[in-house]
This record gives structure tokens, C-alpha cells and sequence, in this order.
């Protein structure tokens, strides 16, 4: 299924001439992965970070600490602020992020192991989406790659 929604994407993006980047914690790559497995990703793939750490979100892609601080890592405010950080870094026409908690440890009844928020850039506007996903950590990280993916593959088809 990942292959091929980034196999559509691949195409859209071909046809669009958009450039595309992402900003990943919690899927450590993954979305990244899918879009360069694809020969000829690299008209249309700008690049990414992959940004575990609190310290790196603030470094490379000008989180404010003050913010990790209160909202923590996983928040609306920081896939916000990754997005931000990440179209400046990269100009980019889509602009991803995803922070979240895969699990099985690093959960709290706030933040529940499974919850993701994903930071889009799209048509100059910036929009942050909560998903709640069930299972282990790799199945949360691969239906939050799954998820980011279908949404670049849905925007556009728009």
C-alpha cells in the first residue's frame, strides 16, 4: 500500500512540478524512505530531517524552546513550528512534519502512545492534524507514513 501511494505521488508530482520536503520524528524516516525508493525522486524531492531529539528540532528547524517546553514535542504548536522551520529550510512547495509517540514506552494519559500530529504546507497555508493510531511501534509508524503519504497523494489530486 505505501508503494503505491508514493508511486502516485511520484507522478502528481512529475506532472506538478511541485518540490516536496518532510520533517520526521517519530517515524524516523520512514516517509522520506518511501519517496526516495522511487527512481527519479530526485526532480521533485527537496529533502528532510529526521529530528528525534528536542534539541535538534530547535537547531535545525528553529523550534523555540520555550515552546517544547510548554506543549511539549507532541502538540499542534510543534508540528507547526516543524513545518515553519522546515519550508524556510528548504522552500519547498509541500511541506510535511510528523512528531508523535510511537510507543510502547514514552505515553501519558495526555499523550497517549499513538497519538501523531502532522504539520502541512500546502497552498501557502500551514494546517495541523491530530491522528490517533492503534498498535505497536512499527504499525503506528507505518499508519502515520501511511497517513502523511495519502494526504500529499490527496492534496494533490485536488
Amino acid at each position: 500500500m505505501l508503494t503505491k501511494v508514493a508511486q502516485e505521488i511520484h507522478s502528481l508530482l512529475l506532472k506538478s512540478g511541485k518540490k516536496i520536503s518532510f520533517a520526521e520524528s517519530c517515524t524516523g524516516g520512514m516517509i522520506q524512505k518511501q519517496i526516495t525508493d522511487i527512481s527519479g525522486s530526485s526532480s521533485y524531492f527537496e529533502g528532510g530531517f529526521v529530528v528525534y531529539s528536542n534539541r535538534l528540532k530547535t537547531k535545525l528547524l528553529n523550534v523555540p524552546e520555550e515552546l517544547l517546553e510548554q506543549h511539549g514535542a507532541v502538540s499542534s504548536e510543534c508540528a507547526v513550528a516543524m513545518v515553519q522551520g522546515l519550508r524556510k529550510a528548504t522552500n519547498a512547495d509541500l511541506c510535511i512534519s510528523v512528531t508523535g509517540v510511537a510507543g510502547p514506552t514514552g505515553g501519558s494519559v495526555e499523550k497517549p502512545v499513538g497519538s501523531v500530529w502532522f504539520g502541512f504546507y500546502f497552498d501557502k497555508e500551514i494546517n495541523s492534524v491530530y491522528q490517533h493510531f492503534e498498535g505497536n511501534r512499527t504499525e503506528v509508524r507505518e499508519q502515520a507514513t501511511l497517513y502523511a503519504l495519502k494526504t500529499v497523494m490527496d492534496y494533490l489530486r485536488s
